[in-house]
């Protein structure tokens, strides 16, 4: 029976264990970032623009929860909590500027929307917020 040096087991160790993580590494789909919550960035809304406007709802999101978020017409800051998978939107008072009645509707409907969200996703460039209405936010690349 021939003896085995240590330096040699110590080197099919390594290796061994070099080759778990990279198997590890590869079986995760996409990078950390990717999955990341998107905080100091600023996504817009996967919608079209209501018909006589160019705006579309934008959230603009701090490093430590706070947003900025242009609805329709009118803004709101607010706060979002989020732990692992889950988040919470709490929303101050929106701004009182005049606007047709559709995109006044359009605001309520958001806000109701952001408000009543659960739990987010990242699918690339997209923030999935979910609740009974998903919302779809796309990272601005300017």
């Amino acid at each position: 029976m021939r003896a085995c040096s240590w330096s040699a087991v110590s080197g099919l160790v390594e290796a061994a264990t070099l080759a778990v993580v990279l198997a590890f590494a590869a079986s995760i789909p996409g990078g950390a970032a990717e999955r990341a919550f998107p905080y100091d960035k600023e996504l817009r809304l996967d919608a079209r623009p209501m018909p006589g406007s160019k705006r579309v709802p934008i959230l603009d999101i701090r490093g430590n929860g706070d947003a900025a978020i242009d609805l329709w017409c009118n803004s709101v800051q607010g706060q979002l909590v989020v732990v692992d998978d889950t988040i919470t939107v709490l929303t101050g008072e929106k701004t009182d500027r005049q606007c047709p009645p559709e995109r006044a509707r359009g605001d309520d409907d958001m806000l109701a929307a952001l408000n009543q969200v659960t739990n987010w996703r990242r699918d690339g460039d997209t923030l999935i917020l979910l609740g009974p209405r998903n919302l779809r936010f796309r990272l601005q690349t300017n």
